[in-house]
């Protein structure tokens, strides 16, 4: 374990946020939801693969899906801790694994790729978060609980869905020590690429308005020694795992997961 995960606050579950696990056949797919949000934004793409007969979890983050105050109380330490739990979880029922992330999820997912390598057979993101987007960020990552006491969070972008009526189920702020935690998470993620071997499938969309096309750029620049393949979502915006582009990214995940099968790429375990 990277780093001992909180205790969850005391306090109650925002609508959706609840983890998904299902046991299924023996490949599995691990779901990686983003920062602020919850696993509502990712429960149609779990589901989706459940009913194809995968195993699945999509696991809380530690500080999400309650209130932005208890994500103070965590780091991107925390975070991957979490999904390197449910990763274990599922190699003990599991002969293959495939590591799925939106946004934040997607470093956490590329993090337990390259860590992992004996488990992790693919990866699927969804733009994916991977470096700098906010310029105040290297402002306050080196002093993330003095800035939080001087300014606890931010407004947030919200739900980019462009589908309407469509909300992400998570924060509307931005809790300040929390984001400070990310550029760690970000180098860390960069500084080995270089070291991914599981093959990965990336889906970016053309209107984004949290995640620029900065991120894939490096991924496609550093992942120098396996295969990275990137589509681009013309009709969603940042959680297009909700928006109109769904399907595709659903099908188009579950069509990669079984190409691996065939190909004999991925782990040999």
């Amino acid at each position: 374990m990277t780093s001992t995960i909180p205790t969850a606050p005391d306090t109650a579950l925002l609508p959706g946020a609840e983890p998904f696990s299902h046991r299924g056949s023996r490949v599995g797919a691990l779901l990686c939801h983003g920062f602020t949000g919850s696993p509502h934004s990712m429960r149609p793409w779990a589901e989706y693969l459940a009913e194809a007969g995968l195993s699945v979890e999509l696991p809380l983050l530690p500080g999400h899906g309650t209130v932005w105050q208890d994500m103070n109380l965590t780091t991107s330490d925390h975070w991957f801790a979490a999904v390197e739990s449910a990763l274990f979880d599922l190699a003990e029922r599991c002969d293959e694994i495939h590591v799925m992330g939106l946004s934040m999820g997607g470093a956490l997912s590329l993090r337990l790729a390259r860590e992992h390598p004996d488990l992790v057979s693919s990866v699927v993101l969804v733009n994916p978060s991977l470096t700098l987007e906010d310029v105040r960020l290297p402002c306050i990552a080196p002093f993330p609980r003095l800035a939080a006491r001087l300014l606890p969070s931010t407004p947030g972008i919200g739900s980019d869905v462009s589908r309407p009526g469509t909300g992400e189920g998570g924060y509307d702020r931005v809790p300040t020590a929390a984001a400070a935690t990310l550029p760690k998470l970000w180098r860390t993620v960069q500084n080995g690429m270089s070291g991914l071997r599981a093959p990965v499938l990336a889906y970016r969309s053309t209107q984004d308005h949290v995640v620029g096309p900065r991120s894939l750029r490096i991924l496609a620049r550093r992942a120098v020694n396996t295969r990275v393949t990137i589509h681009l979502l013309r009709d969603s915006y940042h959680v297009a795992t909700l928006d109109h582009d769904a399907p595709t990214i659903f099908a188009g995940s579950l069509a990669f997961v079984r190409e691996q099968k065939r190909s004999g790429e991925g782990v040999d375990r």
